[in-house]
């Protein structure tokens, strides 16, 4: 049995921080599950002393604080089970997107993975997953074939779409650190090997002409190009190259599964806007982390989301006025195009049925907490002006910190179904075990 840690324990400190720092967690144990049998003995502990219970397997999409609650930390349960014949993967719970998608490549396969390889498989799925690929093959969760689960009553369950078809349906889009402990998921793989991708950056001077026609050119891609768009300051940091740091820049990202040649035809006319960096070319699937290039150090980080539809050109001038090169914005922001198959119903319904709107604007910062109010004042202003263009509704998968209210997190759900979930986590946790996630009152 694993080690239960405490306050006065030299683990304590290592083992409770995440990525995200903007949550602290100051649980009254950590528990450090190196198996499930780990996870039911937490479960139960906390049952006989009457606490609640959170789970946090990388820490990138934080909620609220775990503070006097048992705290299981999930990054020891790494396995990974690829079944070549069938095209599935077994993931366990603290196994990092970077990882399966190696372990999938050695087959000639690839998941329906996001853009950071440091992510958590199993956390990214329960939130919705928006993946790379997501134009082409839609959310993660439509993917997803089994989850294992330990529930409040200390028992483990694989559920599925015929066994538990309610809690199946709230689990995936809805079952973030809310119904219990997952501790696998069995998901699909696809036949896919190379991409043809990259990105470009592209100076201050050139910004606003790239972001313009980047919003028109997508309206007529492919589903098989996904793209985005990160408009950012860099930092002034001695390891990065001198046309980035400290500059201003936008960041056009692209990931094509059609051909090479097609693909050098779609991407030529950001080529022509004369980026400062081209990296855009054909490359390996299991490279497919290189092309967002996220950062990987922990740091306090606040961030808000809505969904838009098509950018017209009046959208496009005000976003370049809240975030554009003069604009001096203490965020970076990012527009993901969706559409395409993330716009459709999955085969198995989930409690991601709404699908709304073309893009995901983005916008985030790492803030002190004297830096908070200033920061949170600008994105007012700029979620404010963009109001006009947006469906009204979130991101889930991208939604962090202790900030998001039961009605925004509502937003991200077709009428009905945010109380279908509240109807289901009674009867699955009527004691409210699960108590450390978002929206909560």
């Amino acid at each position: 049995m694993t080690d239960y840690l405490t306050k006065t324990d030299a683990g304590y400190d290592t083992e409770r921080f995440g990525y995200n720092l903007s949550v602290e967690h100051k649980p009254e144990v950590v528990v450090p599950a190196a198996s499930v049998d780990d996870v039911i003995a937490a479960v139960r502990y906390a049952v006989a002393h009457g606490l609640g219970v959170a789970v946090q397997a990388t820490g990138h999409g934080p909620s609220r604080s775990a503070d006097g609650q048992v705290l299981i930390t999930t990054s020891r349960l790494d396995g990974i089970t690829i079944d070549p014949a069938a095209r599935t993967a077994r993931v366990e719970a603290g196994v990092r997107g970077g990882a399966l998608v190696r372990a999938a490549a050695e087959h000639g396969l690839a998941p329906l993975n996001g853009s950071s390889p440091e992510v958590g498989v199993v956390s990214y799925h329960l939130g919705g997953g928006l993946g790379i690929l997501g134009r082409s093959l839609g959310w993660a969760v439509d993917h997803v074939r089994a989850i294992e689960i330990v529930t409040a009553d200390a028992s483990l369950r694989r559920v599925t779409a015929t066994s538990d078809p309610d809690l199946f349906w709230a689990l995936r889009g809805g079952g973030k650190g809310n119904f219990g402990v997952v501790t696998a998921i069995e998901i699909d793989l696809h036949p896919i090997t190379r991409l043809h991708g990259g990105g470009m950056h592209f100076a201050a001077d050139t910004a606003s002409d790239a972001l313009r026609a980047w919003a028109e050119w997508t309206r007529t891609v492919p589903e098989e190009m996904s793209s985005s768009v990160l408009l950012i300051r860099m930092p002034d940091l001695p390891f990065l190259p001198d046309h980035l740091r400290g500059r201003y820049v936008l960041h056009l990202r692209f990931a094509y599964t059609g051909s090479a040649s097609e693909g050098e035809r779609l991407v030529r006319p950001f080529r022509e806007l004369g980026p400062v960096s081209d990296t855009v070319a054909e490359m390996p699937y299991s490279a497919v982390g290189t092309i967002h290039a996220e950062p990987t150090t922990p740091v306090a980080f606040y961030a808000r989301n809505t969904m838009l539809e098509s950018p017209d050109p009046a959208a496009v001038a005000e976003l370049l006025r809240h975030a554009g090169p003069s604009a001096d914005a203490p965020y970076l922001v990012e527009l993901r195009h969706t559409g395409g198959a993330l716009g459709r119903p999955g085969a198995v319904p989930s409690a991601l049925g709404r699908r709304d709107g073309q893009y995901v604007l983005y916008a985030g910062a790492a803030a002190s907490p004297s830096e908070l109010p200033a920061l949170r004042a600008a994105f007012d202003r700029l979620f404010t002006g963009m109001k006009p263009w947006s469906t009204g509704g979130v991101c889930v998968n991208f939604l962090s910190g202790p900030d998001i209210t039961a009605a925004e997190l509502a937003t991200g759900y077709l009428p009905g179904d945010f109380d279908r979930l509240a109807a289901i986590k009674k009867a699955v946790d009527p004691q409210d075990m699960f108590r450390t996630h978002h929206g909560r009152a």
